[in-house]
């Protein structure tokens, strides 16, 4: 179950991030509505897992708006207004929420580990993406910018997966 969600999460990520660089934004957002379809479908409480998938989204969108308000990060094929934060990025946080409690959950309580990895692994997710085309970042602003994002909202976010964690059963 965990590799399978590490390899779905790859996929989804793939597909946004490709998918903006060719011009498809919405390939991304097909392919994570799957990716999360099956996600809800072998949690135990799927409502839980929703939950926590929106909290990220809304999280997510927020930081990415931020970024894109101060010209930290420009975007390819938003899907929509060029003023908002892209579709497709919206479709990552959904496709990253999924991994909190699989794949990552081994860094719940972690927290210091989650900082780090948040810190080094945000930036290099947006260089990734700027090197198949599917955003232009603004130079080392935008680099401090997404590793102090990222080491704050990965371990926040992982904190609300040990407490929405829709694939641990809960006691009575």
């Amino acid at each position: 179950m965990l590799l399978t969600n590490f390899i779905l999460f790859q996929m989804a990520w793939l597909a946004c991030v490709a998918g903006a660089a060719k011009g498809l934004p919405w390939l991304g957002v097909t392919v994570t509505i799957v990716v999360l379809g099956w996600h809800l479908f072998k949690a135990k409480r799927a409502m839980t897992e929703l939950l926590l998938i929106v909290a990220a989204l809304l999280i997510g969108a927020g930081f990415d708006q931020t970024m894109l308000s101060m010209k930290w990060v420009e975007y390819q094929q938003h899907g929509w207004s060029t003023s908002l934060v892209p579709v497709w990025i919206l479709a990552l946080w959904g496709s990253f929420a999924s991994t909190l409690n699989l794949s990552l959950a081994w860094m719940q309580q972690r927290y210091m580990i989650s900082v780090l990895f948040g810190a080094a692994g945000g930036p290099l997710a947006y260089l990734g993406a700027e090197k198949i085309g599917a955003v232009s970042l603004d130079g080392n602003t935008s680099y401090i910018a997404l590793a102090v994002g990222w080491a704050v909202i990965t371990p926040l976010l992982l904190h609300l997966a040990s407490h929405l964690n829709g694939f641990k059963v809960e006691r009575a």
